[in-house]
């Protein structure tokens, strides 16, 4: 197998803007979009193949003919476990996009893999992680609900109309990263351009939408009752996380790494290269890792399409090709994304 980079989905939603375009290249056509989805396997939504000899498959049939070498062999078995239901047996685990908040995304929450399951059709759990690439002055994030509040204090707070006022914000930093767990009540603020790291769900239940229409002038649908149901009320508000340095013995020259989150769902480590041509090892480890450029340009080995990796591009490499040399062109950033296998990271 070789690196593989996929065809990007794009999804327009009444939050979006045109940053999608006009800061990470994407090609978006002249109206606002919300996200870009980079890496997915859900259901109608499949990322498809665009270089290299398997140039055109979905991503559904890597993991179906190509899965031992496409996610190592501890992943490929997770799974095809058979005590998943039928529908999320050999999904690919994980869902990459970006988000251009242009308008304050609904407040929402998305079950976790208990809840899940339950659903018709079944679905994943979902719990992310936001990498912020760009805030604007006063932008804010919603994470987590304010001490204090219970099931039956939010629910008076919807009721009277303060359901805003339950849940914790704070103003996020470009390079901020904010791991929201399965559960946790949130929203992403206008202002925001995002990296979103996710398991492969799209189940949301949305709280509160700020009172807006749509363009036929009709509210978006709300799923209080059922987001009630799905929220934690134990968890209490989110704050950026504070990274964990690896240090220069990770890489090859002067670059550093430092892992972001680490939990049972993946990992997600930042990667400085400080100059030119410095050069690092990803892979060698029997799993895939998904890498998403945040600032600069990279140049991956074995890359079919023999094309710098940009500012918002991203590419799958799989488990089967062992250490991949990825070398700087400038002073670049990117993410390294995977799953753990076997309690090792």
């Amino acid at each position: 197998m070789h690196p593989l980079r996929f065809q990007p989905i794009f999804r327009r939603y009444i939050w979006g803007g045109r940053r999608l375009a006009d800061v990470l290249n994407k090609p978006i056509g002249h109206e606002s979009c919300a996200e870009s989805w980079e890496i997915v396997d859900h259901n109608e939504d499949q990322s498809v193949v665009q270089f290299g000899e398997l140039s055109g498959m979905t991503l559904a049939e890597l993991v179906n003919d190509h899965g031992q070498e496409l996610l190592g062999p501890d992943i490929a078995t997770q799974i095809s476990n058979d005590s998943l239901p039928v529908q999320l047996q050999n999904r690919f685990p994980l869902l990459l996009k970006f988000l251009d908040a242009h308008r304050d995304l609904s407040i929402q929450v998305h079950p976790d893999d208990e809840f899940a399951a339950t659903l018709d059709p079944p679905d994943l759990g979902k719990t992310e992680a936001w990498y912020v690439m760009h805030a604007d002055p006063g932008a804010k994030i919603y994470a987590g609900l304010k001490p204090g509040i219970t099931a039956e204090k939010f629910r008076s707070a919807v009721k009277n109309g303060f359901t805003e006022e339950a849940v914790h914000s704070f103003k996020p930093r470009t390079g901020d990263c904010v791991f929201i767990r399965a559960g946790t009540m949130h929203a992403i603020g206008a202002g925001l351009l995002v990296a979103e790291i996710q398991q492969c769900s799209d189940t949301t239940f949305r709280i509160f939408d700020w009172n807006r229409v749509d363009k036929e002038g009709q509210p978006r649908p709300l799923h209080i009752e059922q987001g009630i149901q799905a929220t934690d009320f134990d968890l209490g508000p989110v704050s950026p996380i504070r990274p964990n340095s690896l240090g220069p013995a990770y890489a090859v020259v002067a670059s550093s790494c430092t892992t972001l989150i680490e939990c049972d769902k993946f990992v997600m480590r930042r990667w400085s290269l400080q100059r030119a041509n410095e050069l690092v090892n990803i892979g060698g480890d029997d799993r895939f890792h998904i890498l998403a450029v945040t600032k600069g340009s990279v140049v991956v080995e074995n890359d079919p399409s023999q094309l710098a990796l940009e500012l918002g591009q991203t590419m799958l490499l799989p488990a089967a090709l062992g250490r991949t040399a990825v070398s700087a062109n400038k002073p670049t950033e990117f993410l390294d994304i995977f799953v753990p296998s076997s309690g090792r990271n």
